[in-house]
């Protein structure tokens, strides 16, 4: 199973930017979708971004298209996800996950099977 490890959130204005890596390490993720979810206080985990295992494909919740970027380095085992013009009600805690299985398109809770602890957002208005 992967370990996966966020980092680069933090406190932001609105309309500011920030970018979220997420290392991978314990085996590669390479031919395994990647994505992004987000979890705000008393609400349900829900889908921000994935991307395809060779990146080519990439998925986006309209709360987020045209904002959000994710992307992947798999010479490096990571994934990133860019934020621009964050707003408030982007404030969570960003996971990162990898999908269960490989080859196979990956954007639902069910489809992951390895998440990260977490990185803690804040976009104070």
């Amino acid at each position: 199973q992967a370990q996966l490890v966020e980092s680069g959130g933090g406190l932001v204005q609105a309309g500011g930017s920030l970018r979220l890596s997420c290392a991978a390490s314990g085996r590669t993720f390479i031919g395994y979708a990647m994505g992004w979810f987000r979890q705000a206080p008393g609400k349900e985990r829900e889908f921000v971004a994935a991307a395809s295992w060779s990146g080519g494909t990439t998925y986006y919740a309209d709360s987020v298209k045209g904002r959000f970027t994710i992307s992947r380095d798999n010479a490096k085992n990571t994934v990133y996800l860019q934020m621009n013009s964050l707003k408030p009600e982007d404030t969570a805690v960003y996971y990162c996950a990898c999908a269960a299985s490989p080859l196979r398109r990956a954007t639902k809770i069910e489809d992951f099977g390895s998440w990260g602890q977490g990185t803690q957002v804040t976009v104070s208005s």
